[in-house]
């Protein structure tokens, strides 16, 4: 008898940043011997920043899967308060062998209790955010604790999945599929980290994003409070 396909979930919400999940979604729907999901709290159409992606499936529809990823957003913490969406990851997540994110999407792992003790990977500007759900800020780019696997902001999560692929189909299925996609980053400016920008533009940034902080860590003490309630 010939085992099932390898089940790949994408958690999707309104809101969520559109590279944070079309990014690995590229990569790992191409996994051989695997099917990949799309589900959001009601399924149908869910908008992203700027994008709409239409035909979801409803997350209390889906049995379970076999990994689980959960892209980010500068809502994600909205999301991380949507206790329907949380309990659909929940238990989803108590039979997944992999539990994944991008970016912001660790938040809401932590929201529903799935990192305490455990390192993970954040967007650099949010990460200070993991331990008030009791996880370990790690600085990866791709951060792998047991069968927790999350990736940095955004552009991570090509590097996060290939590092899935290479850990579940293998290093030369990972390598092919590279090659195939041409992934060989090459950026213009080596801006892309708090450590590489120049004061400027890191100044320039973190004003921008100033307002926002507050609210997002009152939102996800909120969450962390009512994890502590329902715990």
């Amino acid at each position: 008898m010939s085992q099932p396909p390898f089940r790949i979930l994408f958690a999707v919400y309104p809101g969520m940043t559109q590279l944070d999940f079309t990014g690995p979604h590229q990569f790992l729907s191409r996994m051989p011997d695997s099917e990949t999901l799309v589900a959001s709290r009601d399924g149908g159409e869910v908008p992203s920043e700027r994008l709409v992606f239409a035909g979801t499936l409803r997350l209390s529809d889906v049995s379970g899967c076999d990994l689980l990823c959960v892209p980010g957003g500068l809502n994600a913490l909205d999301t991380a308060l949507d206790e329907q969406f949380i309990t659909e990851i929940r238990r989803l997540a108590d039979s997944a062998r992999y539990l994944t994110s991008i970016c912001t999407g660790s938040l809401i792992l932590g929201a529903a209790g799935l990192l305490r003790g455990r390192r993970a990977a954040c967007h650099w500007a949010w990460r200070h955010l993991l331990p008030i759900f009791s996880a370990i800020p790690d600085e990866g780019r791709v951060v792998r604790d047991g069968n927790v696997i999350t990736g940095g902001g955004v552009t991570a999560g090509i590097d996060f999945a290939l590092t899935v692929l290479a850990e579940i189909a293998g290093a030369e299925v990972a390598q092919k599929l590279q090659l195939g996609l041409e992934y060989a980053p090459a950026p213009p400016f080596d801006a892309g980290r708090p450590e590489t920008a120049s004061p400027t533009i890191l100044a320039c940034y973190r004003e921008g994003i100033a307002p926002l902080l507050v609210k997002r860590e009152a939102q996800a003490r909120e969450a962390a409070a009512r994890l502590s309630t329902n715990s």
